[in-house]
């Protein structure tokens, strides 16, 4: 289990980190989820994956809530926990309904079934489907 490091007791470059975090999303520093906390050891680890979920979730071509229900699907598929449980809160807050909820499972459970019937009877991907 990582061991976590309250705001308090962060590192000046690990502080940073997460000021920027608190104040894009609005909160307190010493609120900040605990995969910071975990990450606060490991400053340029937790420089880069800042820097890399800030340039995923920037305003772009996907809608908010899109792009939440993609890092979703992944961690469903991943099984993270930890993922499922702080991006579902974030899918919810961005407007995914019960409903909404169903129909995603429903369409990661047929891929991920449909990704393995592909991978175990090695079916060769179609002609059609080759980038051209």
């Amino acid at each position: 289990m990582a061991k976590l490091t309250e705001y308090k007791d962060m590192k000046p470059r690990a502080r940073t980190v997460v000021d920027g975090i608190a104040a894009a999303r609005g909160v307190d520093p010493s609120a900040i989820n605990n995969v910071w906390k975990a990450l606060a050891r490991h400053p340029a680890v937790m420089e880069q994956f800042a820097a890399e979920m800030k340039a995923a979730f920037a305003p772009g071509k996907l809608d908010p809530l899109t792009k939440e229900l993609i890092y979703l699907a992944v961690s469903v598929t991943n099984q993270c926990d930890y993922c499922i449980a702080s991006h579902g809160a974030m899918a919810r807050r961005k407007g995914m309904t019960e409903e909404m909820h169903e129909e995603f499972m429903a369409v990661v459970l047929a891929a991920q079934k449909g990704n393995k019937i592909a991978t175990a009877y090695r079916v060769p991907v179609d002609a059609a489907f080759e980038e051209q």
